[in-house]
């Protein structure tokens, strides 16, 4: 396997009592897309902002290519491409000199780059900051965390804002900077993105990482939706063994976890009128591993 491009070594970061994130660890590897996923406050900006710089941790450590990423390296940085949440800039500037400005930190030719993302995106140059929409404040973003060609992009909510068409450019962008070998920390609520583009997804709760894992292998968990019809719905739900469940006159639906074979020998002892299996999706597979590692505290 290759040498990791970012390593993030018991990150802890505390606001006063209140904790940001917890003792948290995680690697990222050339050419991955890796997902850190969670609800709102749940921690992924704390660690982006981290990684960044931007607020100050209060224990651990965070490699870039082995070395350890400080405030002021410049060189480092210069390879980093960082979209955040929510994007503030300088009102007073045209798009275009806020672009230009952007451009003139970098000591190679950003200028064929930039128009093509500037097409891409279909964005006016010679619009004020100040008056342009989200959505095109998102695409701003984009652009200048994309044009410098960096190696590994920090992108933290990147389609918010954006509308469909603008969303599936830059699907394709992502899909482009990954086929270059480059890697992306992709940061999102929205759980459908994650079987688009993620490689590898990271499950963060309250703080703390619950949960690492490839999006194969989270797809491929016994976790079915099971709908079953039959003039024996109540001896099937005492034969399952099912308390989670919702019944309506002779049919009932529920969770499941059991293997194929094992529920379709157990029900194969019943009249059976109706059967409808539906595979879990990647909303069901997070919302599962929230509820077991709830019922983990709990215990």
């Amino acid at each position: 396997m290759d040498h990791p491009i970012l390593e993030i070594q018991g990150l802890t970061k505390y606001y006063g009592k209140h904790k940001g994130v917890e003792n948290l660890s995680l690697q990222l590897y050339p050419g991955e897309v890796f997902g850190f996923i969670g609800p709102n406050g749940a921690g992924k900006s704390t660690t982006i902002r981290c990684i960044m710089n931007l607020i100050n941790k209060t224990s651990g450590t965070i490699l870039y290519n082995h070395k350890p990423l400080h405030k002021n390296d410049t060189v480092i940085k210069s390879s980093i491409g960082y979209l955040p949440s929510e994007i503030h800039l300088y009102d007073d500037l045209s798009v275009k000199e806020m672009l230009d400005y952007h451009e003139s930190f970098y000591s190679h030719d950003l200028k064929q780059r930039r128009s093509e993302l500037v097409k891409r995106f279909q964005l006016d140059e010679a619009k004020q900051i100040e008056d342009l929409s989200l959505g095109n404040l998102k695409k701003l973003g984009i652009i200048l965390a994309f044009m410098h060609q960096p190696k590994l992009l920090i992108l933290d909510e990147p389609t918010s804002g954006l509308d469909p068409i603008m969303q599936n450019v830059f699907y394709e962008l992502l899909a482009e900077e990954k086929a270059r070998g480059n890697t992306i920390l992709y940061s999102t609520h929205i759980l459908s993105e994650v079987s688009k583009i993620c490689d590898r997804i990271g499950i963060i709760k309250d703080g703390n990482l619950i949960k690492t894992e490839t999006v194969t292998d989270l797809l491929n968990h016994n976790l079915t939706y099971v709908t079953v019809s039959s003039p024996q719905i109540d001896e099937i739900i005492i034969e399952l063994q099912l308390i989670d469940f919702t019944k309506s006159n002779q049919t009932v639906r529920f969770k499941n976890e059991m293997s194929h074979d094992k529920l379709i020998k157990k029900l194969s002892q019943y009249q059976i009128e109706r059967l409808l299996i539906e595979e879990a999706n990647p909303e069901d597979m997070f919302f599962r591993y929230y509820e077991q590692e709830n019922e983990h505290v709990k215990a």
